[in-house]
């Protein structure tokens, strides 16, 4: 952290307040985001791009050659386009064909790459890489919309704005994978080089180029249908457009199962929110880039829809909210006295956690040079961490228990309502699952994603040892040892730990799964049930033809219309 932390007034957040699944489902993009900070370093460095192959015929069928030149290396997004019959097409991970296959391949592939590729990647699961392909993707296109905008533009017209907004996107993809999956580069592979030091930057410049492509590709098929009198889409209804993503139950344990990369990703954004709260007065530029994002942030807010009862509740409360900070705000004071702390805690007492956590992401919009290089914490080498300390006295470890799960302590355990559910990993695809541990056999199947519990157990049993070491009592009760390793951890790092019960009635897998596409950068939470959702990533962002002369910051809000910018 920087000179100025070492007299910050202001700490980070309690990780009790931060760390509830609540709270978590809250979560909204910020400059921390993975997709910013890419987008940042691109647009920095000047990293030029390319379409080096675009060869796609009339039904759709083909590939292309997308690159993207850095300081020292290239990447190259390699993409094969089907023509997948519309009875095939499946957001399910056990789908077996796909309307576009990706892999992000490290360099510039030849003539013999591309023959090897295109006999895997269509394949998906069933297909093999070389560590030469850093990341392996699918994606289908919107049935509500793609043959609409082909249609549209090969009429000579531009597609309807309403239908746009509505979806929001082409293309969803059902699966971005990395790190050694299907024989990709592992993590460590790439780990040094500085544009994937910050976590996903891979995955990140993989969606960033695929929506280069699938916009290009609307384009292409309207010229083939209609060569006479198709028109390329306007820029900026281009821009509005993302890539959708359908994830699911497979992404939630992830946020258990890193313990000290999820810390760093909330300590990050933790540490900016101090700063920023820290901050004695602000300048009047700085309130202007805030007014300006609040009204940003409330368009976007409106635009954000969905069908499910949950997220129709918590997008009135985030709409009631941005309503209510924007009356605030014609009154406030945002110049002195700590201005910012002020309104943070006027927005504890008047916002909900939807409004809350989205004033988070606002305050840090005027800063990025509080905040931007934050983004340098936000990996981790986990291999130190997992090694237990068996030195450690058992008095010590009963203290970290009573502090990090005090909330666990208080709960019955023993009322069927708190155990209701059972993590276990499916046998025929080797995703993880949620199941119901009353009504399903799987209960001899767990996963060990209940800390809360787990640590409960623990406790009962070290408060009836009478070893002196973690070491010995661990000789005694090896179960115990993934429970101890974990609180060990939290005890160093403050966020590795989600202060609530993941195995509840109440738990909404939605909510691991809202906190983690955050990070990422995604906006439009779209839950299809409790357990799987929709997102849209990089809508509005610069295309990579655009970036040199674009702002690679503001873009993830929608434009103000001309006259109120």
């Amino acid at each position: 952290m920087s000179h100025i932390d070492h007299d910050m007034p202001i700490s980070p957040r309690d990780p009790a307040i931060v760390m509830t699944l609540a709270r978590m489902g809250s979560f909204h993009q910020s400059r921390l985001s993975f997709m910013r900070v890419l987008l940042r370093r691109l647009k920095s460095e000047n990293w030029r791009f390319e379409t080096r192959e675009f060869d796609i015929d009339a039904r759709g069928v083909g590939h292309a050659v997308y690159t993207a030149h850095g300081p020292e290396r290239s990447y190259s997004l390699v993409a094969f386009a089907h023509d997948l019959p519309p009875e095939q097409r499946s957001d399910r991970v056990i789908a077996t064909a796909w309307d576009a296959t990706f892999t992000l391949f490290d360099g510039i592939p030849d003539a013999e790459d591309i023959t090897r590729l295109s006999q895997n990647i269509p394949k998906q699961e069933a297909g093999r890489v070389t560590e030469k392909s850093l990341s392996v993707s699918r994606a289908n296109r919107s049935v509500r919309l793609w043959e609409h905008v082909v249609d549209a533009l090969a009429a000579g017209r531009q597609p309807d704005a309403v239908k746009v907004g509505d979806v929001g996107y082409l293309m969803r993809t059902t699966a971005v994978y990395g790190s050694g999956k299907l024989g990709a580069a592992d993590r460590e592979a790439t780990a040094d080089r500085p544009e994937f030091r910050a976590p996903f930057q891979i995955e990140m410049l993989s969606v960033y180029l695929t929506r280069a492509f699938v916009m290009d590709l609307v384009e292409h098929m309207a010229r083939l249908r209609a060569p006479d009198t198709a028109v390329p889409l306007d820029p900026a209804l281009r821009r509005s457009f993302g890539i959708g993503n359908s994830t699911g139950l497979g992404m939630a344990p992830f946020l258990m199962t890193h313990p000290v990369l999820i810390n760093n990703w909330i300590a990050a954004k933790e540490w900016a929110l101090a700063r920023v709260r820290s901050l004695p007065v602000a300048a009047p530029e700085e309130v202007d880039i805030f007014r300006q994002f609040c009204t940003r942030a409330a368009l976007h807010a409106q635009q954000w829809t969905s069908e499910h009862p949950i997220q129709i509740e918590k997008l009135a409360a985030l709409r009631r909210d941005m309503a209510t900070l924007q009356d605030h705000l014609q009154s406030a004071d945002l110049t002195s006295d700590m201005p910012w702390n002020r309104l943070w805690l006027w927005a504890e007492g008047a916002l909900s956690l939807e409004g809350q956590e989205q004033l988070v992401s606002l305050l840090l919009e005027p800063y990025g040079d509080l905040v931007n290089g934050l983004s340098d914490c936000m990996y981790a080498d986990e291999q130190e961490s997992w090694r237990i300390d068996g030195a450690m006295q058992i008095a010590d470890l009963k203290a970290i228990v009573e502090d990090i799960y005090d909330w666990a302590l208080k709960i019955d355990w023993d009322d069927p309502a708190t155990q209701a559910r059972v993590w276990y990993t499916s046998e025929a695809k080797l995703e993880p699952r949620v199941g119901e541990r009353h009504s399903e056999p799987i209960a001899p199947y767990e996963q060990p994603l209940c800390p809360g519990r787990d640590a409960t157990q623990m406790y009962a049993d070290l408060a009836q040892s009478d070893a002196g070491l973690v070491a010995e009592f661990l000789l005694r009760h090896p179960e115990h040892r993934h429970i101890v390793r974990r609180a060990q951890i939290a005890a160093r790092y403050p966020y590795a730990e989600i202060r609530d019960n993941t195995i509840s009635a109440a738990m909404l897998p939605i909510d691991l799964l809202r906190a983690k596409l955050s990070f990422f950068g995604a906006c439009h939470f779209d839950p299809r049930s409790d357990r799987w959702l929709r997102i849209n990533m990089f809508q509005h962002a610069p295309f990579p033809y655009e970036l040199a002369k674009a702002n690679a910051e503001g873009w993830t809000y929608p434009p103000l219309p001309d006259a109120a910018q």
